[in-house]
């Protein structure tokens, strides 16, 4: 762990932009001129990642237009193209469909604007230069191996009965998601030790729209009550924190962590209310993107492009947007549990032992 932890902390210096800001607006500066757009302020991941962004690229000098859409597409391309009319010389943009903003790059890039995919692929068009994310298929290989090694799989334990999640189906990464982690857990599925009491095992039946806590706790709700008033469910993949979070509303309100066992529930973010839970008891694990590496990666990736410096990639083959191979930076994931909350998350200064209720 202590060597885990020294990477993460390595990892995020790495990236940092030692470049003076000579501006006390904290928006604007002379590096060059940076729109950022996100998809929304409902998601604590988002409203974080934007205002960390912005914070870096006003310390590198840069002017910069934060935007969050409030999850409303025609918004977003509203945003974007006043950005565009602004004189942005670069657009970070986290898409909420990334499959909506075709025209719109078009436009971009007529005016010689470069385009950055934040954490989100954006799909069918060849202006989008570069795409800074995590390694989405290996958050969802990680939700699976946990539950592979929670239930002991493969050692003659089970059936288990298991409910599976999905995430906004307009959600590129949603598919990483589901992907990396069926790509554990099919064989054990095929197997009969991991049992779909519901049958529901495709990404159009699983999946919720938005991201909705308040859609995962529905359905969660529908599941229990057509499936399981007698039967025990031993664990539920979620892909994020907010849908945990519905999942595990719905599962408490129905005695599960109290008169029944509380089933295993995934995670992803590291949300706060999320990482409560976990030291409570009623979610198991998150995966922890430390969005301030993510924020540093794009701040030193708009820097390379506007000084004319090479780019830092290091993924060239794997994402392909339908238009075109996008060279990618990744940045590394880990996994929380209730015993390494204190280690990867207020050692690293993520969050304080008081806002956890830690002592």
């Amino acid at each position: 762990m202590k060597k885990m932890l020294i990477t993460l902390f390595s990892f995020a210096a790495i990236f940092v932009v030692l470049v003076a800001c000579d501006d006390d607006t904290g928006t604007s500066g002379d590096a060059g001129f940076v729109g950022v757009s996100m998809p929304s302020l409902a998601l604590e991941r988002w409203e974080r990642d934007g205002r960390t962004i912005e914070g870096n690229l006003v310390d590198a000098g840069f002017t910069v237009d934060l935007q969050f859409a409030q999850d409303d597409i025609a918004l977003q391309i509203s945003q974007i193209e006043n950005m565009i009319t602004a004189g942005v010389d670069i657009l970070v943009i986290a898409p909420i469909d990334g499959e909506t903003l075709t025209g719109v790059l078009d436009l971009a890039h007529a005016q010689g604007i470069y385009v950055i995919a934040y954490d989100r692929l954006i799909m069918d068009s060849e202006h989008v230069n570069y795409y800074v994310t995590f390694d989405n298929f290996y958050v969802g290989v990680t939700q699976g191996n946990f539950l592979v090694d929670a239930l002991r799989l493969g050692e003659g334990n089970g059936p288990f009965n298991i409910e599976l999640f999905g995430g906004s189906p307009d959600d590129n990464n949603a598919f990483f998601f589901f992907g990396g982690a069926m790509s554990v857990l099919q064989e054990h599925i095929d197997s009969g030790e991991l049992v779909v009491i519901s049958g529901q095992t495709d990404m159009m039946q699983i999946g919720i729209l938005g991201w909705g806590t308040a859609d995962a706790q529905n359905r969660m709700d529908a599941l229990l009550s057509a499936h399981y008033t007698d039967a025990e469910l031993h664990a539920v993949l979620s892909p994020n924190d907010s849908l945990a979070l519905g999942i595990v509303t719905s599962l408490q309100n129905l005695g599960f962590g109290d008169t029944r066992p509380m089933p295993i529930v995934t995670g992803q973010d590291g949300d706060l209310a999320n990482v409560r839970l976990i030291l409570d008891g009623g979610q198991a694990m998150t995966v922890f993107k430390d969005t301030r590496v993510l924020a540093e990666a794009a701040t030193r990736m708009v820097g390379e492009i506007l000084s004319g410096d090479t780019v830092t990639v290091n993924d060239t083959y794997t994402y392909h947007n339908n238009a075109r191979l996008v060279p990618t930076f990744l940045a590394d994931v880990f996994t929380v549990t209730a015993a390494t909350v204190r280690e990867i998350l207020v050692d690293s200064g993520f969050y304080t032992a008081e806002e956890l209720g830690l002592e």
